[in-house]
C-alpha cells in the first residue's frame, strides 16, 4: 500500500496564530470570550462588536480567521450578520453562540453559511476546541444541536443506508493519524497533541482534516467516536 506523504512542516511562526472576532451585545460575556481566547497562546482577539451593522461594517478589515456570533443582537440576529458577511469572506468560520435552541435559527445558520454552532454556557475548553475545530474542518456543535441535527437527517435517510460495518474504515488510517486520534480520545488539545509528537500546530491540524475526510465525519466529537467504535 502507497504510504501517504506526511505533512509538511509550517513555519514555527505567527501564521500559526488564530485570528478570532467576536459579535456579542453583553459586555460581560464579550470580556469573557475576549479572555478564553487570550488564554490560549494560538488565538488572539482582533475585535469585538455589539451588533449587526457594526459588525458587518469592521470585520472585513480585520480578516479573522474565525467569528463567534451570537444570536441576538440589538440590531437583528446574527444569522444576518453570517448571510452578508460569509459570501465576501471565504476564508473565515463563523460559529454562533446562543442560549436557545430554536430549530429554525439552527438551520438557518448552517443555511447562511456557519459551521460551528454552540449552546451557551460554553466551557472553556469547549469554546477553545471548537475554534481549532472549525479552523480545522470540522463542524464543531453542542451535543443538543448535533442531536437535532441527526433526528432531523434520520427522518430524510433511506433506510437502506446502513454504518459502515465495524473496522472497514480504520484501514484507511495513517499509523500516524490513528496516534492523532488516540491523543485526542484522552481529551489532548491540539497544542498538546502538537508537543506530544514533536510537530507544528498546523501540522496536526493537516492530520485532522485527513482524519476527517476518511472518516466522514466534521467534528473532533464524532471523529473520536466513530474511531472508538472501529477500535
Amino acid at each position: 500500500m502507497q504510504r501517504e506523504p506526511a505533512p509538511q512542516e509550517a513555519p514555527a511562526s505567527v501564521a500559526e496564530v488564530i485570528r478570532v472576532a467576536i459579535i456579542e451585545d453583553d459586555a460581560g460575556t464579550r470580556s469573557s470570550l475576549r479572555d478564553i481566547i487570550e488564554s490560549d497562546p494560538g488565538c488572539v482577539c482582533v475585535g469585538e462588536f455589539r451588533g449587526v451593522a457594526e459588525a458587518v461594517a469592521g470585520i472585513p478589515g480585520l480578516v479573522p480567521r474565525v467569528v463567534l456570533v451570537d444570536v441576538n443582537l440589538p440590531d437583528g440576529i446574527g444569522v444576518d450578520c453570517v448571510r452578508q458577511l460569509a459570501p465576501v469572506m471565504p476564508e473565515t468560520e463563523f460559529v454562533m453562540l446562543t442560549l436557545y435552541q430554536d430549530g429554525d435559527i439552527l438551520f438557518d445558520a448552517l443555511a447562511a453559511g456557519a459551521h460551528g454552532y454552540l449552546i451557551k454556557p460554553v466551557r472553556v475548553d469547549e469554546l477553545l476546541a471548537a475554534i481549532h475545530d472549525v479552523v480545522a474542518g470540522g463542524a464543531p456543535m453542542s451535543s443538543l444541536v448535533a442531536r437535532r441535527i441527526v433526528r432531523s437527517f434520520e427522518r430524510l435517510a433511506p433506510p437502506e443506508l446502513a454504518q459502515l460495518p465495524k473496522g472497514e474504515d480504520i484501514v484507511q488510517l495513517a499509523p500516524r493519524e490513528r496516534e492523532v486520534l488516540d491523543l485526542l480520545a484522552t481529551g489532548a488539545m491540539y497544542k498538546e497533541v502538537a508537543k506530544h509528537l514533536g510537530v507544528s500546530r498546523n501540522t496536526v491540524i493537516t492530520y485532522i482534516r485527513r482524519i476527517y475526510k476518511k472518516l466522514h465525519v466534521h467534528s473532533r466529537h464524532h471523529a473520536v467516536e466513530r474511531y472508538r467504535r472501529m477500535v
